[in-house]
């Protein structure tokens, strides 16, 4: 059953990019000539097809059948265990890729604002439209870790703010979305589902159009495996 709905791969590299960061490289001939879109998600099981965790691949090379995806573990579980323990050699199934973000071709700026599970994202968005087509707004736990990571991914026009108590750093976030809704920019919404939630409202606030919105929640405290 796994074979007929999912492609088997397998690791080729596991870099700690910096704390809880990790670059895994997954091969194989199921992976072979797959049409990708940045934005796209897969679906790695977790040694069941019924248990998976869902990353968004960073590049996809369809000559080699080789993509890699940012992972950030957050804690313990499944998904945080095999971002750690994933050696060079051991083989995963995975289901996709398949849409996650519509992000097309806006015709102004591109602003994603998320976290450290967005990092990836941003990467391949930039390498798809142009880097200075992408500004970064990003909250995280540990800004070095992730100002490392960023400066791994030659991310450019980026800001990383450390998390503070009640969200009172989102307002940070808050104070750029006017200049930029003036702009013309299409705003692309990752990672905690309470923080985009928020930026959402500041935008429906300041009349930006729901077709310069996109959002996708990547997690939420409390809630595991979220797709």
């Amino acid at each position: 059953m796994i074979r007929l709905i999912m492609k088997r791969a397998a690791v080729t590299a596991n870099e700690t990019l910096a704390n809880r960061f990790q670059l895994i490289c997954l091969e194989g001939p199921g992976l072979v000539d797959v049409v990708w879109t940045p934005g796209q998600k897969i679906q790695i099981a977790m040694g069941s097809a019924f248990v998976t965790r869902t990353y968004t691949p960073i590049a996809w090379n369809p000559a080699t059948g080789r993509t890699c995806i940012l992972g950030y573990a957050h804690g313990t579980g499944p998904g945080s265990d095999w971002l750690r323990g994933a050696v060079p050699g051991s083989s995963c199934d995975i289901f996709g890729p398949r849409t996650s973000l519509a992000i097309g071709r806006p015709s102004g700026p591109l602003a994603i604002f998320g976290d450290e599970t967005s990092l990836g994202l941003a990467h391949a968005l930039a390498l798809s439209g142009g880097m200075e087509a992408v500004v970064g707004f990003f909250e995280v736990e540990d800004v070095e870790a992730g100002r490392s990571v960023a400066v791994q991914l030659d991310l450019q026009n980026y800001t990383l703010v450390g998390r503070e108590a009640d969200d009172a750093h989102l307002s940070e976030f808050e104070s750029k979305l006017p200049a930029l809704a003036d702009a013309g920019a299409t705003f692309v919404l990752t990672g905690k589902a309470g923080s985009i939630q928020r930026v959402r409202r500041t935008l429906k606030a300041l009349q930006v159009p729901s077709r310069r919105i996109r959002t996708k929640a990547y997690w939420t405290p409390g809630k595991t495996g979220l797709d």
